[in-house]
């Protein structure tokens, strides 16, 4: 019999013809982004079951990121076009991600049966402890939009040593009042659900212009199998109750917070007023120029950056590349009296697609610095 004898073969990957390796390296990244399907649970809660999707392991000493989408959406619909974007696999690679589907929101999910009570925000806010300690998660780092947003500062308010910093993106932590409450009413005897979901996620100029975007989005809400489980978290949504956040008393967020709104967005208003009432020496407001309302779906990058320089300010991710947003001039100190006299820093973040220098102003008016 032949001696047999023990070859070694090397495996090649030759590079496309004209292919860069920077180009092979995004490839990849794309190939490797489409297999991480992530893992999905469920969780029984007092409020009922919650679904939600875990991507990546834990890291060590890290919290993990975790998201809660608006009304109308759910976490594909609402962070896929963030977290898949170029520049973000930095962060995630870096952290284990958590993104959770509001009751009834998952994709597949049945409709609930007639009469069925659906969670309060406060209520969703409660289901967040039975999630983390089924992963045995022990701190996070919130990301959420509008009614998301909501029920993460409400989840904050209560367990504040388990969340490290919060993105919150359209928030309105205010009650609707009775003007407020007419205007819906009436609203509700003209428009659909749909369109009232749809003129809360975007502002009136997108929903004229009826972009690709807004199109995408329509279909999606109009046609959903579950649209009476959306009408639900709806409900329950405007009647949220007020956050009573004040500058200065107990009742604040005591973590790292990065308030975020697009130009022209439906919640401009009521981010620039929450702004006010937190403490400016832990909070970054992000007033994000041709965005609309919904800046993680048309502003990926730009977000994205803003969130590295949100998370090296908690110390994390210290020697992170920035690309885009380090390039220009985007930070500004602005300086305010709050009220009992005494002068404090807060930190605003401006951007615009104009390049300009940086404008000049009195103390105590917020510098907007365009990129």
């Amino acid at each position: 019999m032949a001696e047999l004898q023990e070859v070694q073969i090397t495996e090649e990957k030759p590079l496309l013809p004209g292919q860069t390796p920077e180009v092979a390296k995004e490839a990849e990244l794309a190939a490797r982004i489409l297999l991480d399907q992530g893992q999905t649970h469920s969780v029984e809660t007092p409020y009922g079951s919650i679904t939600f999707t875990v991507y990546g392991t834990p890291k060590p000493k890290r919290p993990a990121i975790l998201t809660y989408h608006d009304v109308g959406l759910n976490d594909k619909s609402c962070f896929q076009p963030l977290f898949q974007f170029a520049d973000m696999q930095e962060i995630i690679q870096n952290f284990v991600r958590v993104h959770v589907d509001a009751p009834g929101m998952e994709e597949g999910a049945p409709v609930f049966p007639l009469g069925y009570q659906y969670p309060s925000l406060d209520q969703l806010a409660d289901m967040i402890p039975c999630i983390l300690q089924y992963l045995n998660f022990s701190t996070i780092i919130g990301v959420g939009v509008g009614a998301g947003a909501y029920v993460l500062s409400r989840y904050a308010l209560t367990h504040p040593d388990t969340v490290e910093g919060l993105v919150l993106i359209n928030i309105d932590p205010n009650a609707k009042g009775w003007m407020d409450w007419a205007a819906h009413k009436l609203t509700g005897l003209t428009s659909s659900i749909p369109e009232m979901i749809l003129g809360h996620l975007f502002s009136q100029e997108e929903l004229s212009g009826n972009s690709e975007l807004i199109q995408k989005y329509r279909n999606i809400i109009t046609h959903a199998p579950n649209l009476e489980n959306i009408e639900l978290y709806w409900n329950s949504y405007n009647n949220r109750r007020d956050l009573n956040f004040e500058r200065g008393s107990d009742i604040t967020l005591k973590c790292p917070v990065m308030l975020v709104v697009g130009d022209q967005a439906p919640h401009e208003d009521a981010v620039v007023e929450c702004n006010s009432k937190l403490d400016p020496t832990q909070t970054s407001f992000l007033k994000m120029a041709d965005s609309g309302g919904q800046p993680q779906l048309t502003q990926p990058g730009k977000l994205t950056e803003a969130f590295k320089y949100f998370l090296q300010g908690m110390g994390y991710m210290a020697s992170s590349c920035m690309t885009r947003l380090s390039r220009s001039r985007t930070a500004s100190l602005t300086s305010a009296a709050s009220l009992d006299g005494n002068r404090s820093r807060s930190r605003t973040l401006s951007q615009s697609s104009e390049s300009g220098p940086l404008p000049s102003g009195p103390p105590g008016h917020t510098m907007e610095v365009s990129c």
